[in-house]
């Protein structure tokens, strides 16, 4: 089996990381938190700042896989792949959660909806193969 080339390697580590920490931190760190009986405030504190931080994170990762995109690729695979849809899709979604955390903030099913927008674009991306590797895009 021959080795990795560096772009597919930084594509699986950017996205383990933000995809594993947006799933991890809501279907895990918070449900833990919910059990051991902490202060309901605290723990909407705690999830109100992971979540934003997290997000960030995400799109900083999902523009990284971009790039990758686009060197394995062309620039037309932004729009014509689905991982280029998806990753444009995170990146909507988390332009739209922090647009809805700054101007909106009573809206939380909205940032909730943004947030699990995103995090669904990255677990479809979990499934696509990985640039350069695998089928190639049209």
């Amino acid at each position: 089996m021959r080795p990795l080339p560096a772009g597919a390697i930084i594509w699986q580590l950017a996205q383990t990381l933000w995809v594993g920490g947006l799933v991890l931190l809501h279907l895990a760190t918070l449900a833990v938190l919910d059990q051991t009986g902490l202060a309901p405030l605290f723990i909407d504190q705690f999830a109100n700042r992971a979540s934003a931080l997290l997000v960030g994170f995400a799109a900083a990762c999902a523009v990284l896989q971009l790039v990758v995109l686009v060197r394995a690729e062309r620039v037309s695979s932004l729009w014509l792949d689905l991982r280029g849809q998806l990753l444009s899709t995170a990146l909507l979604s988390s332009a739209v959660y922090y647009v809805l955390r700054h101007w909106f903030a009573e809206a939380l099913h909205w940032q909730l909806l943004s947030y699990l927008v995103l995090a669904l674009s990255g677990l479809l991306l979990v499934l696509q193969p990985v640039p350069g590797r695998g089928r190639r895009a049209r």
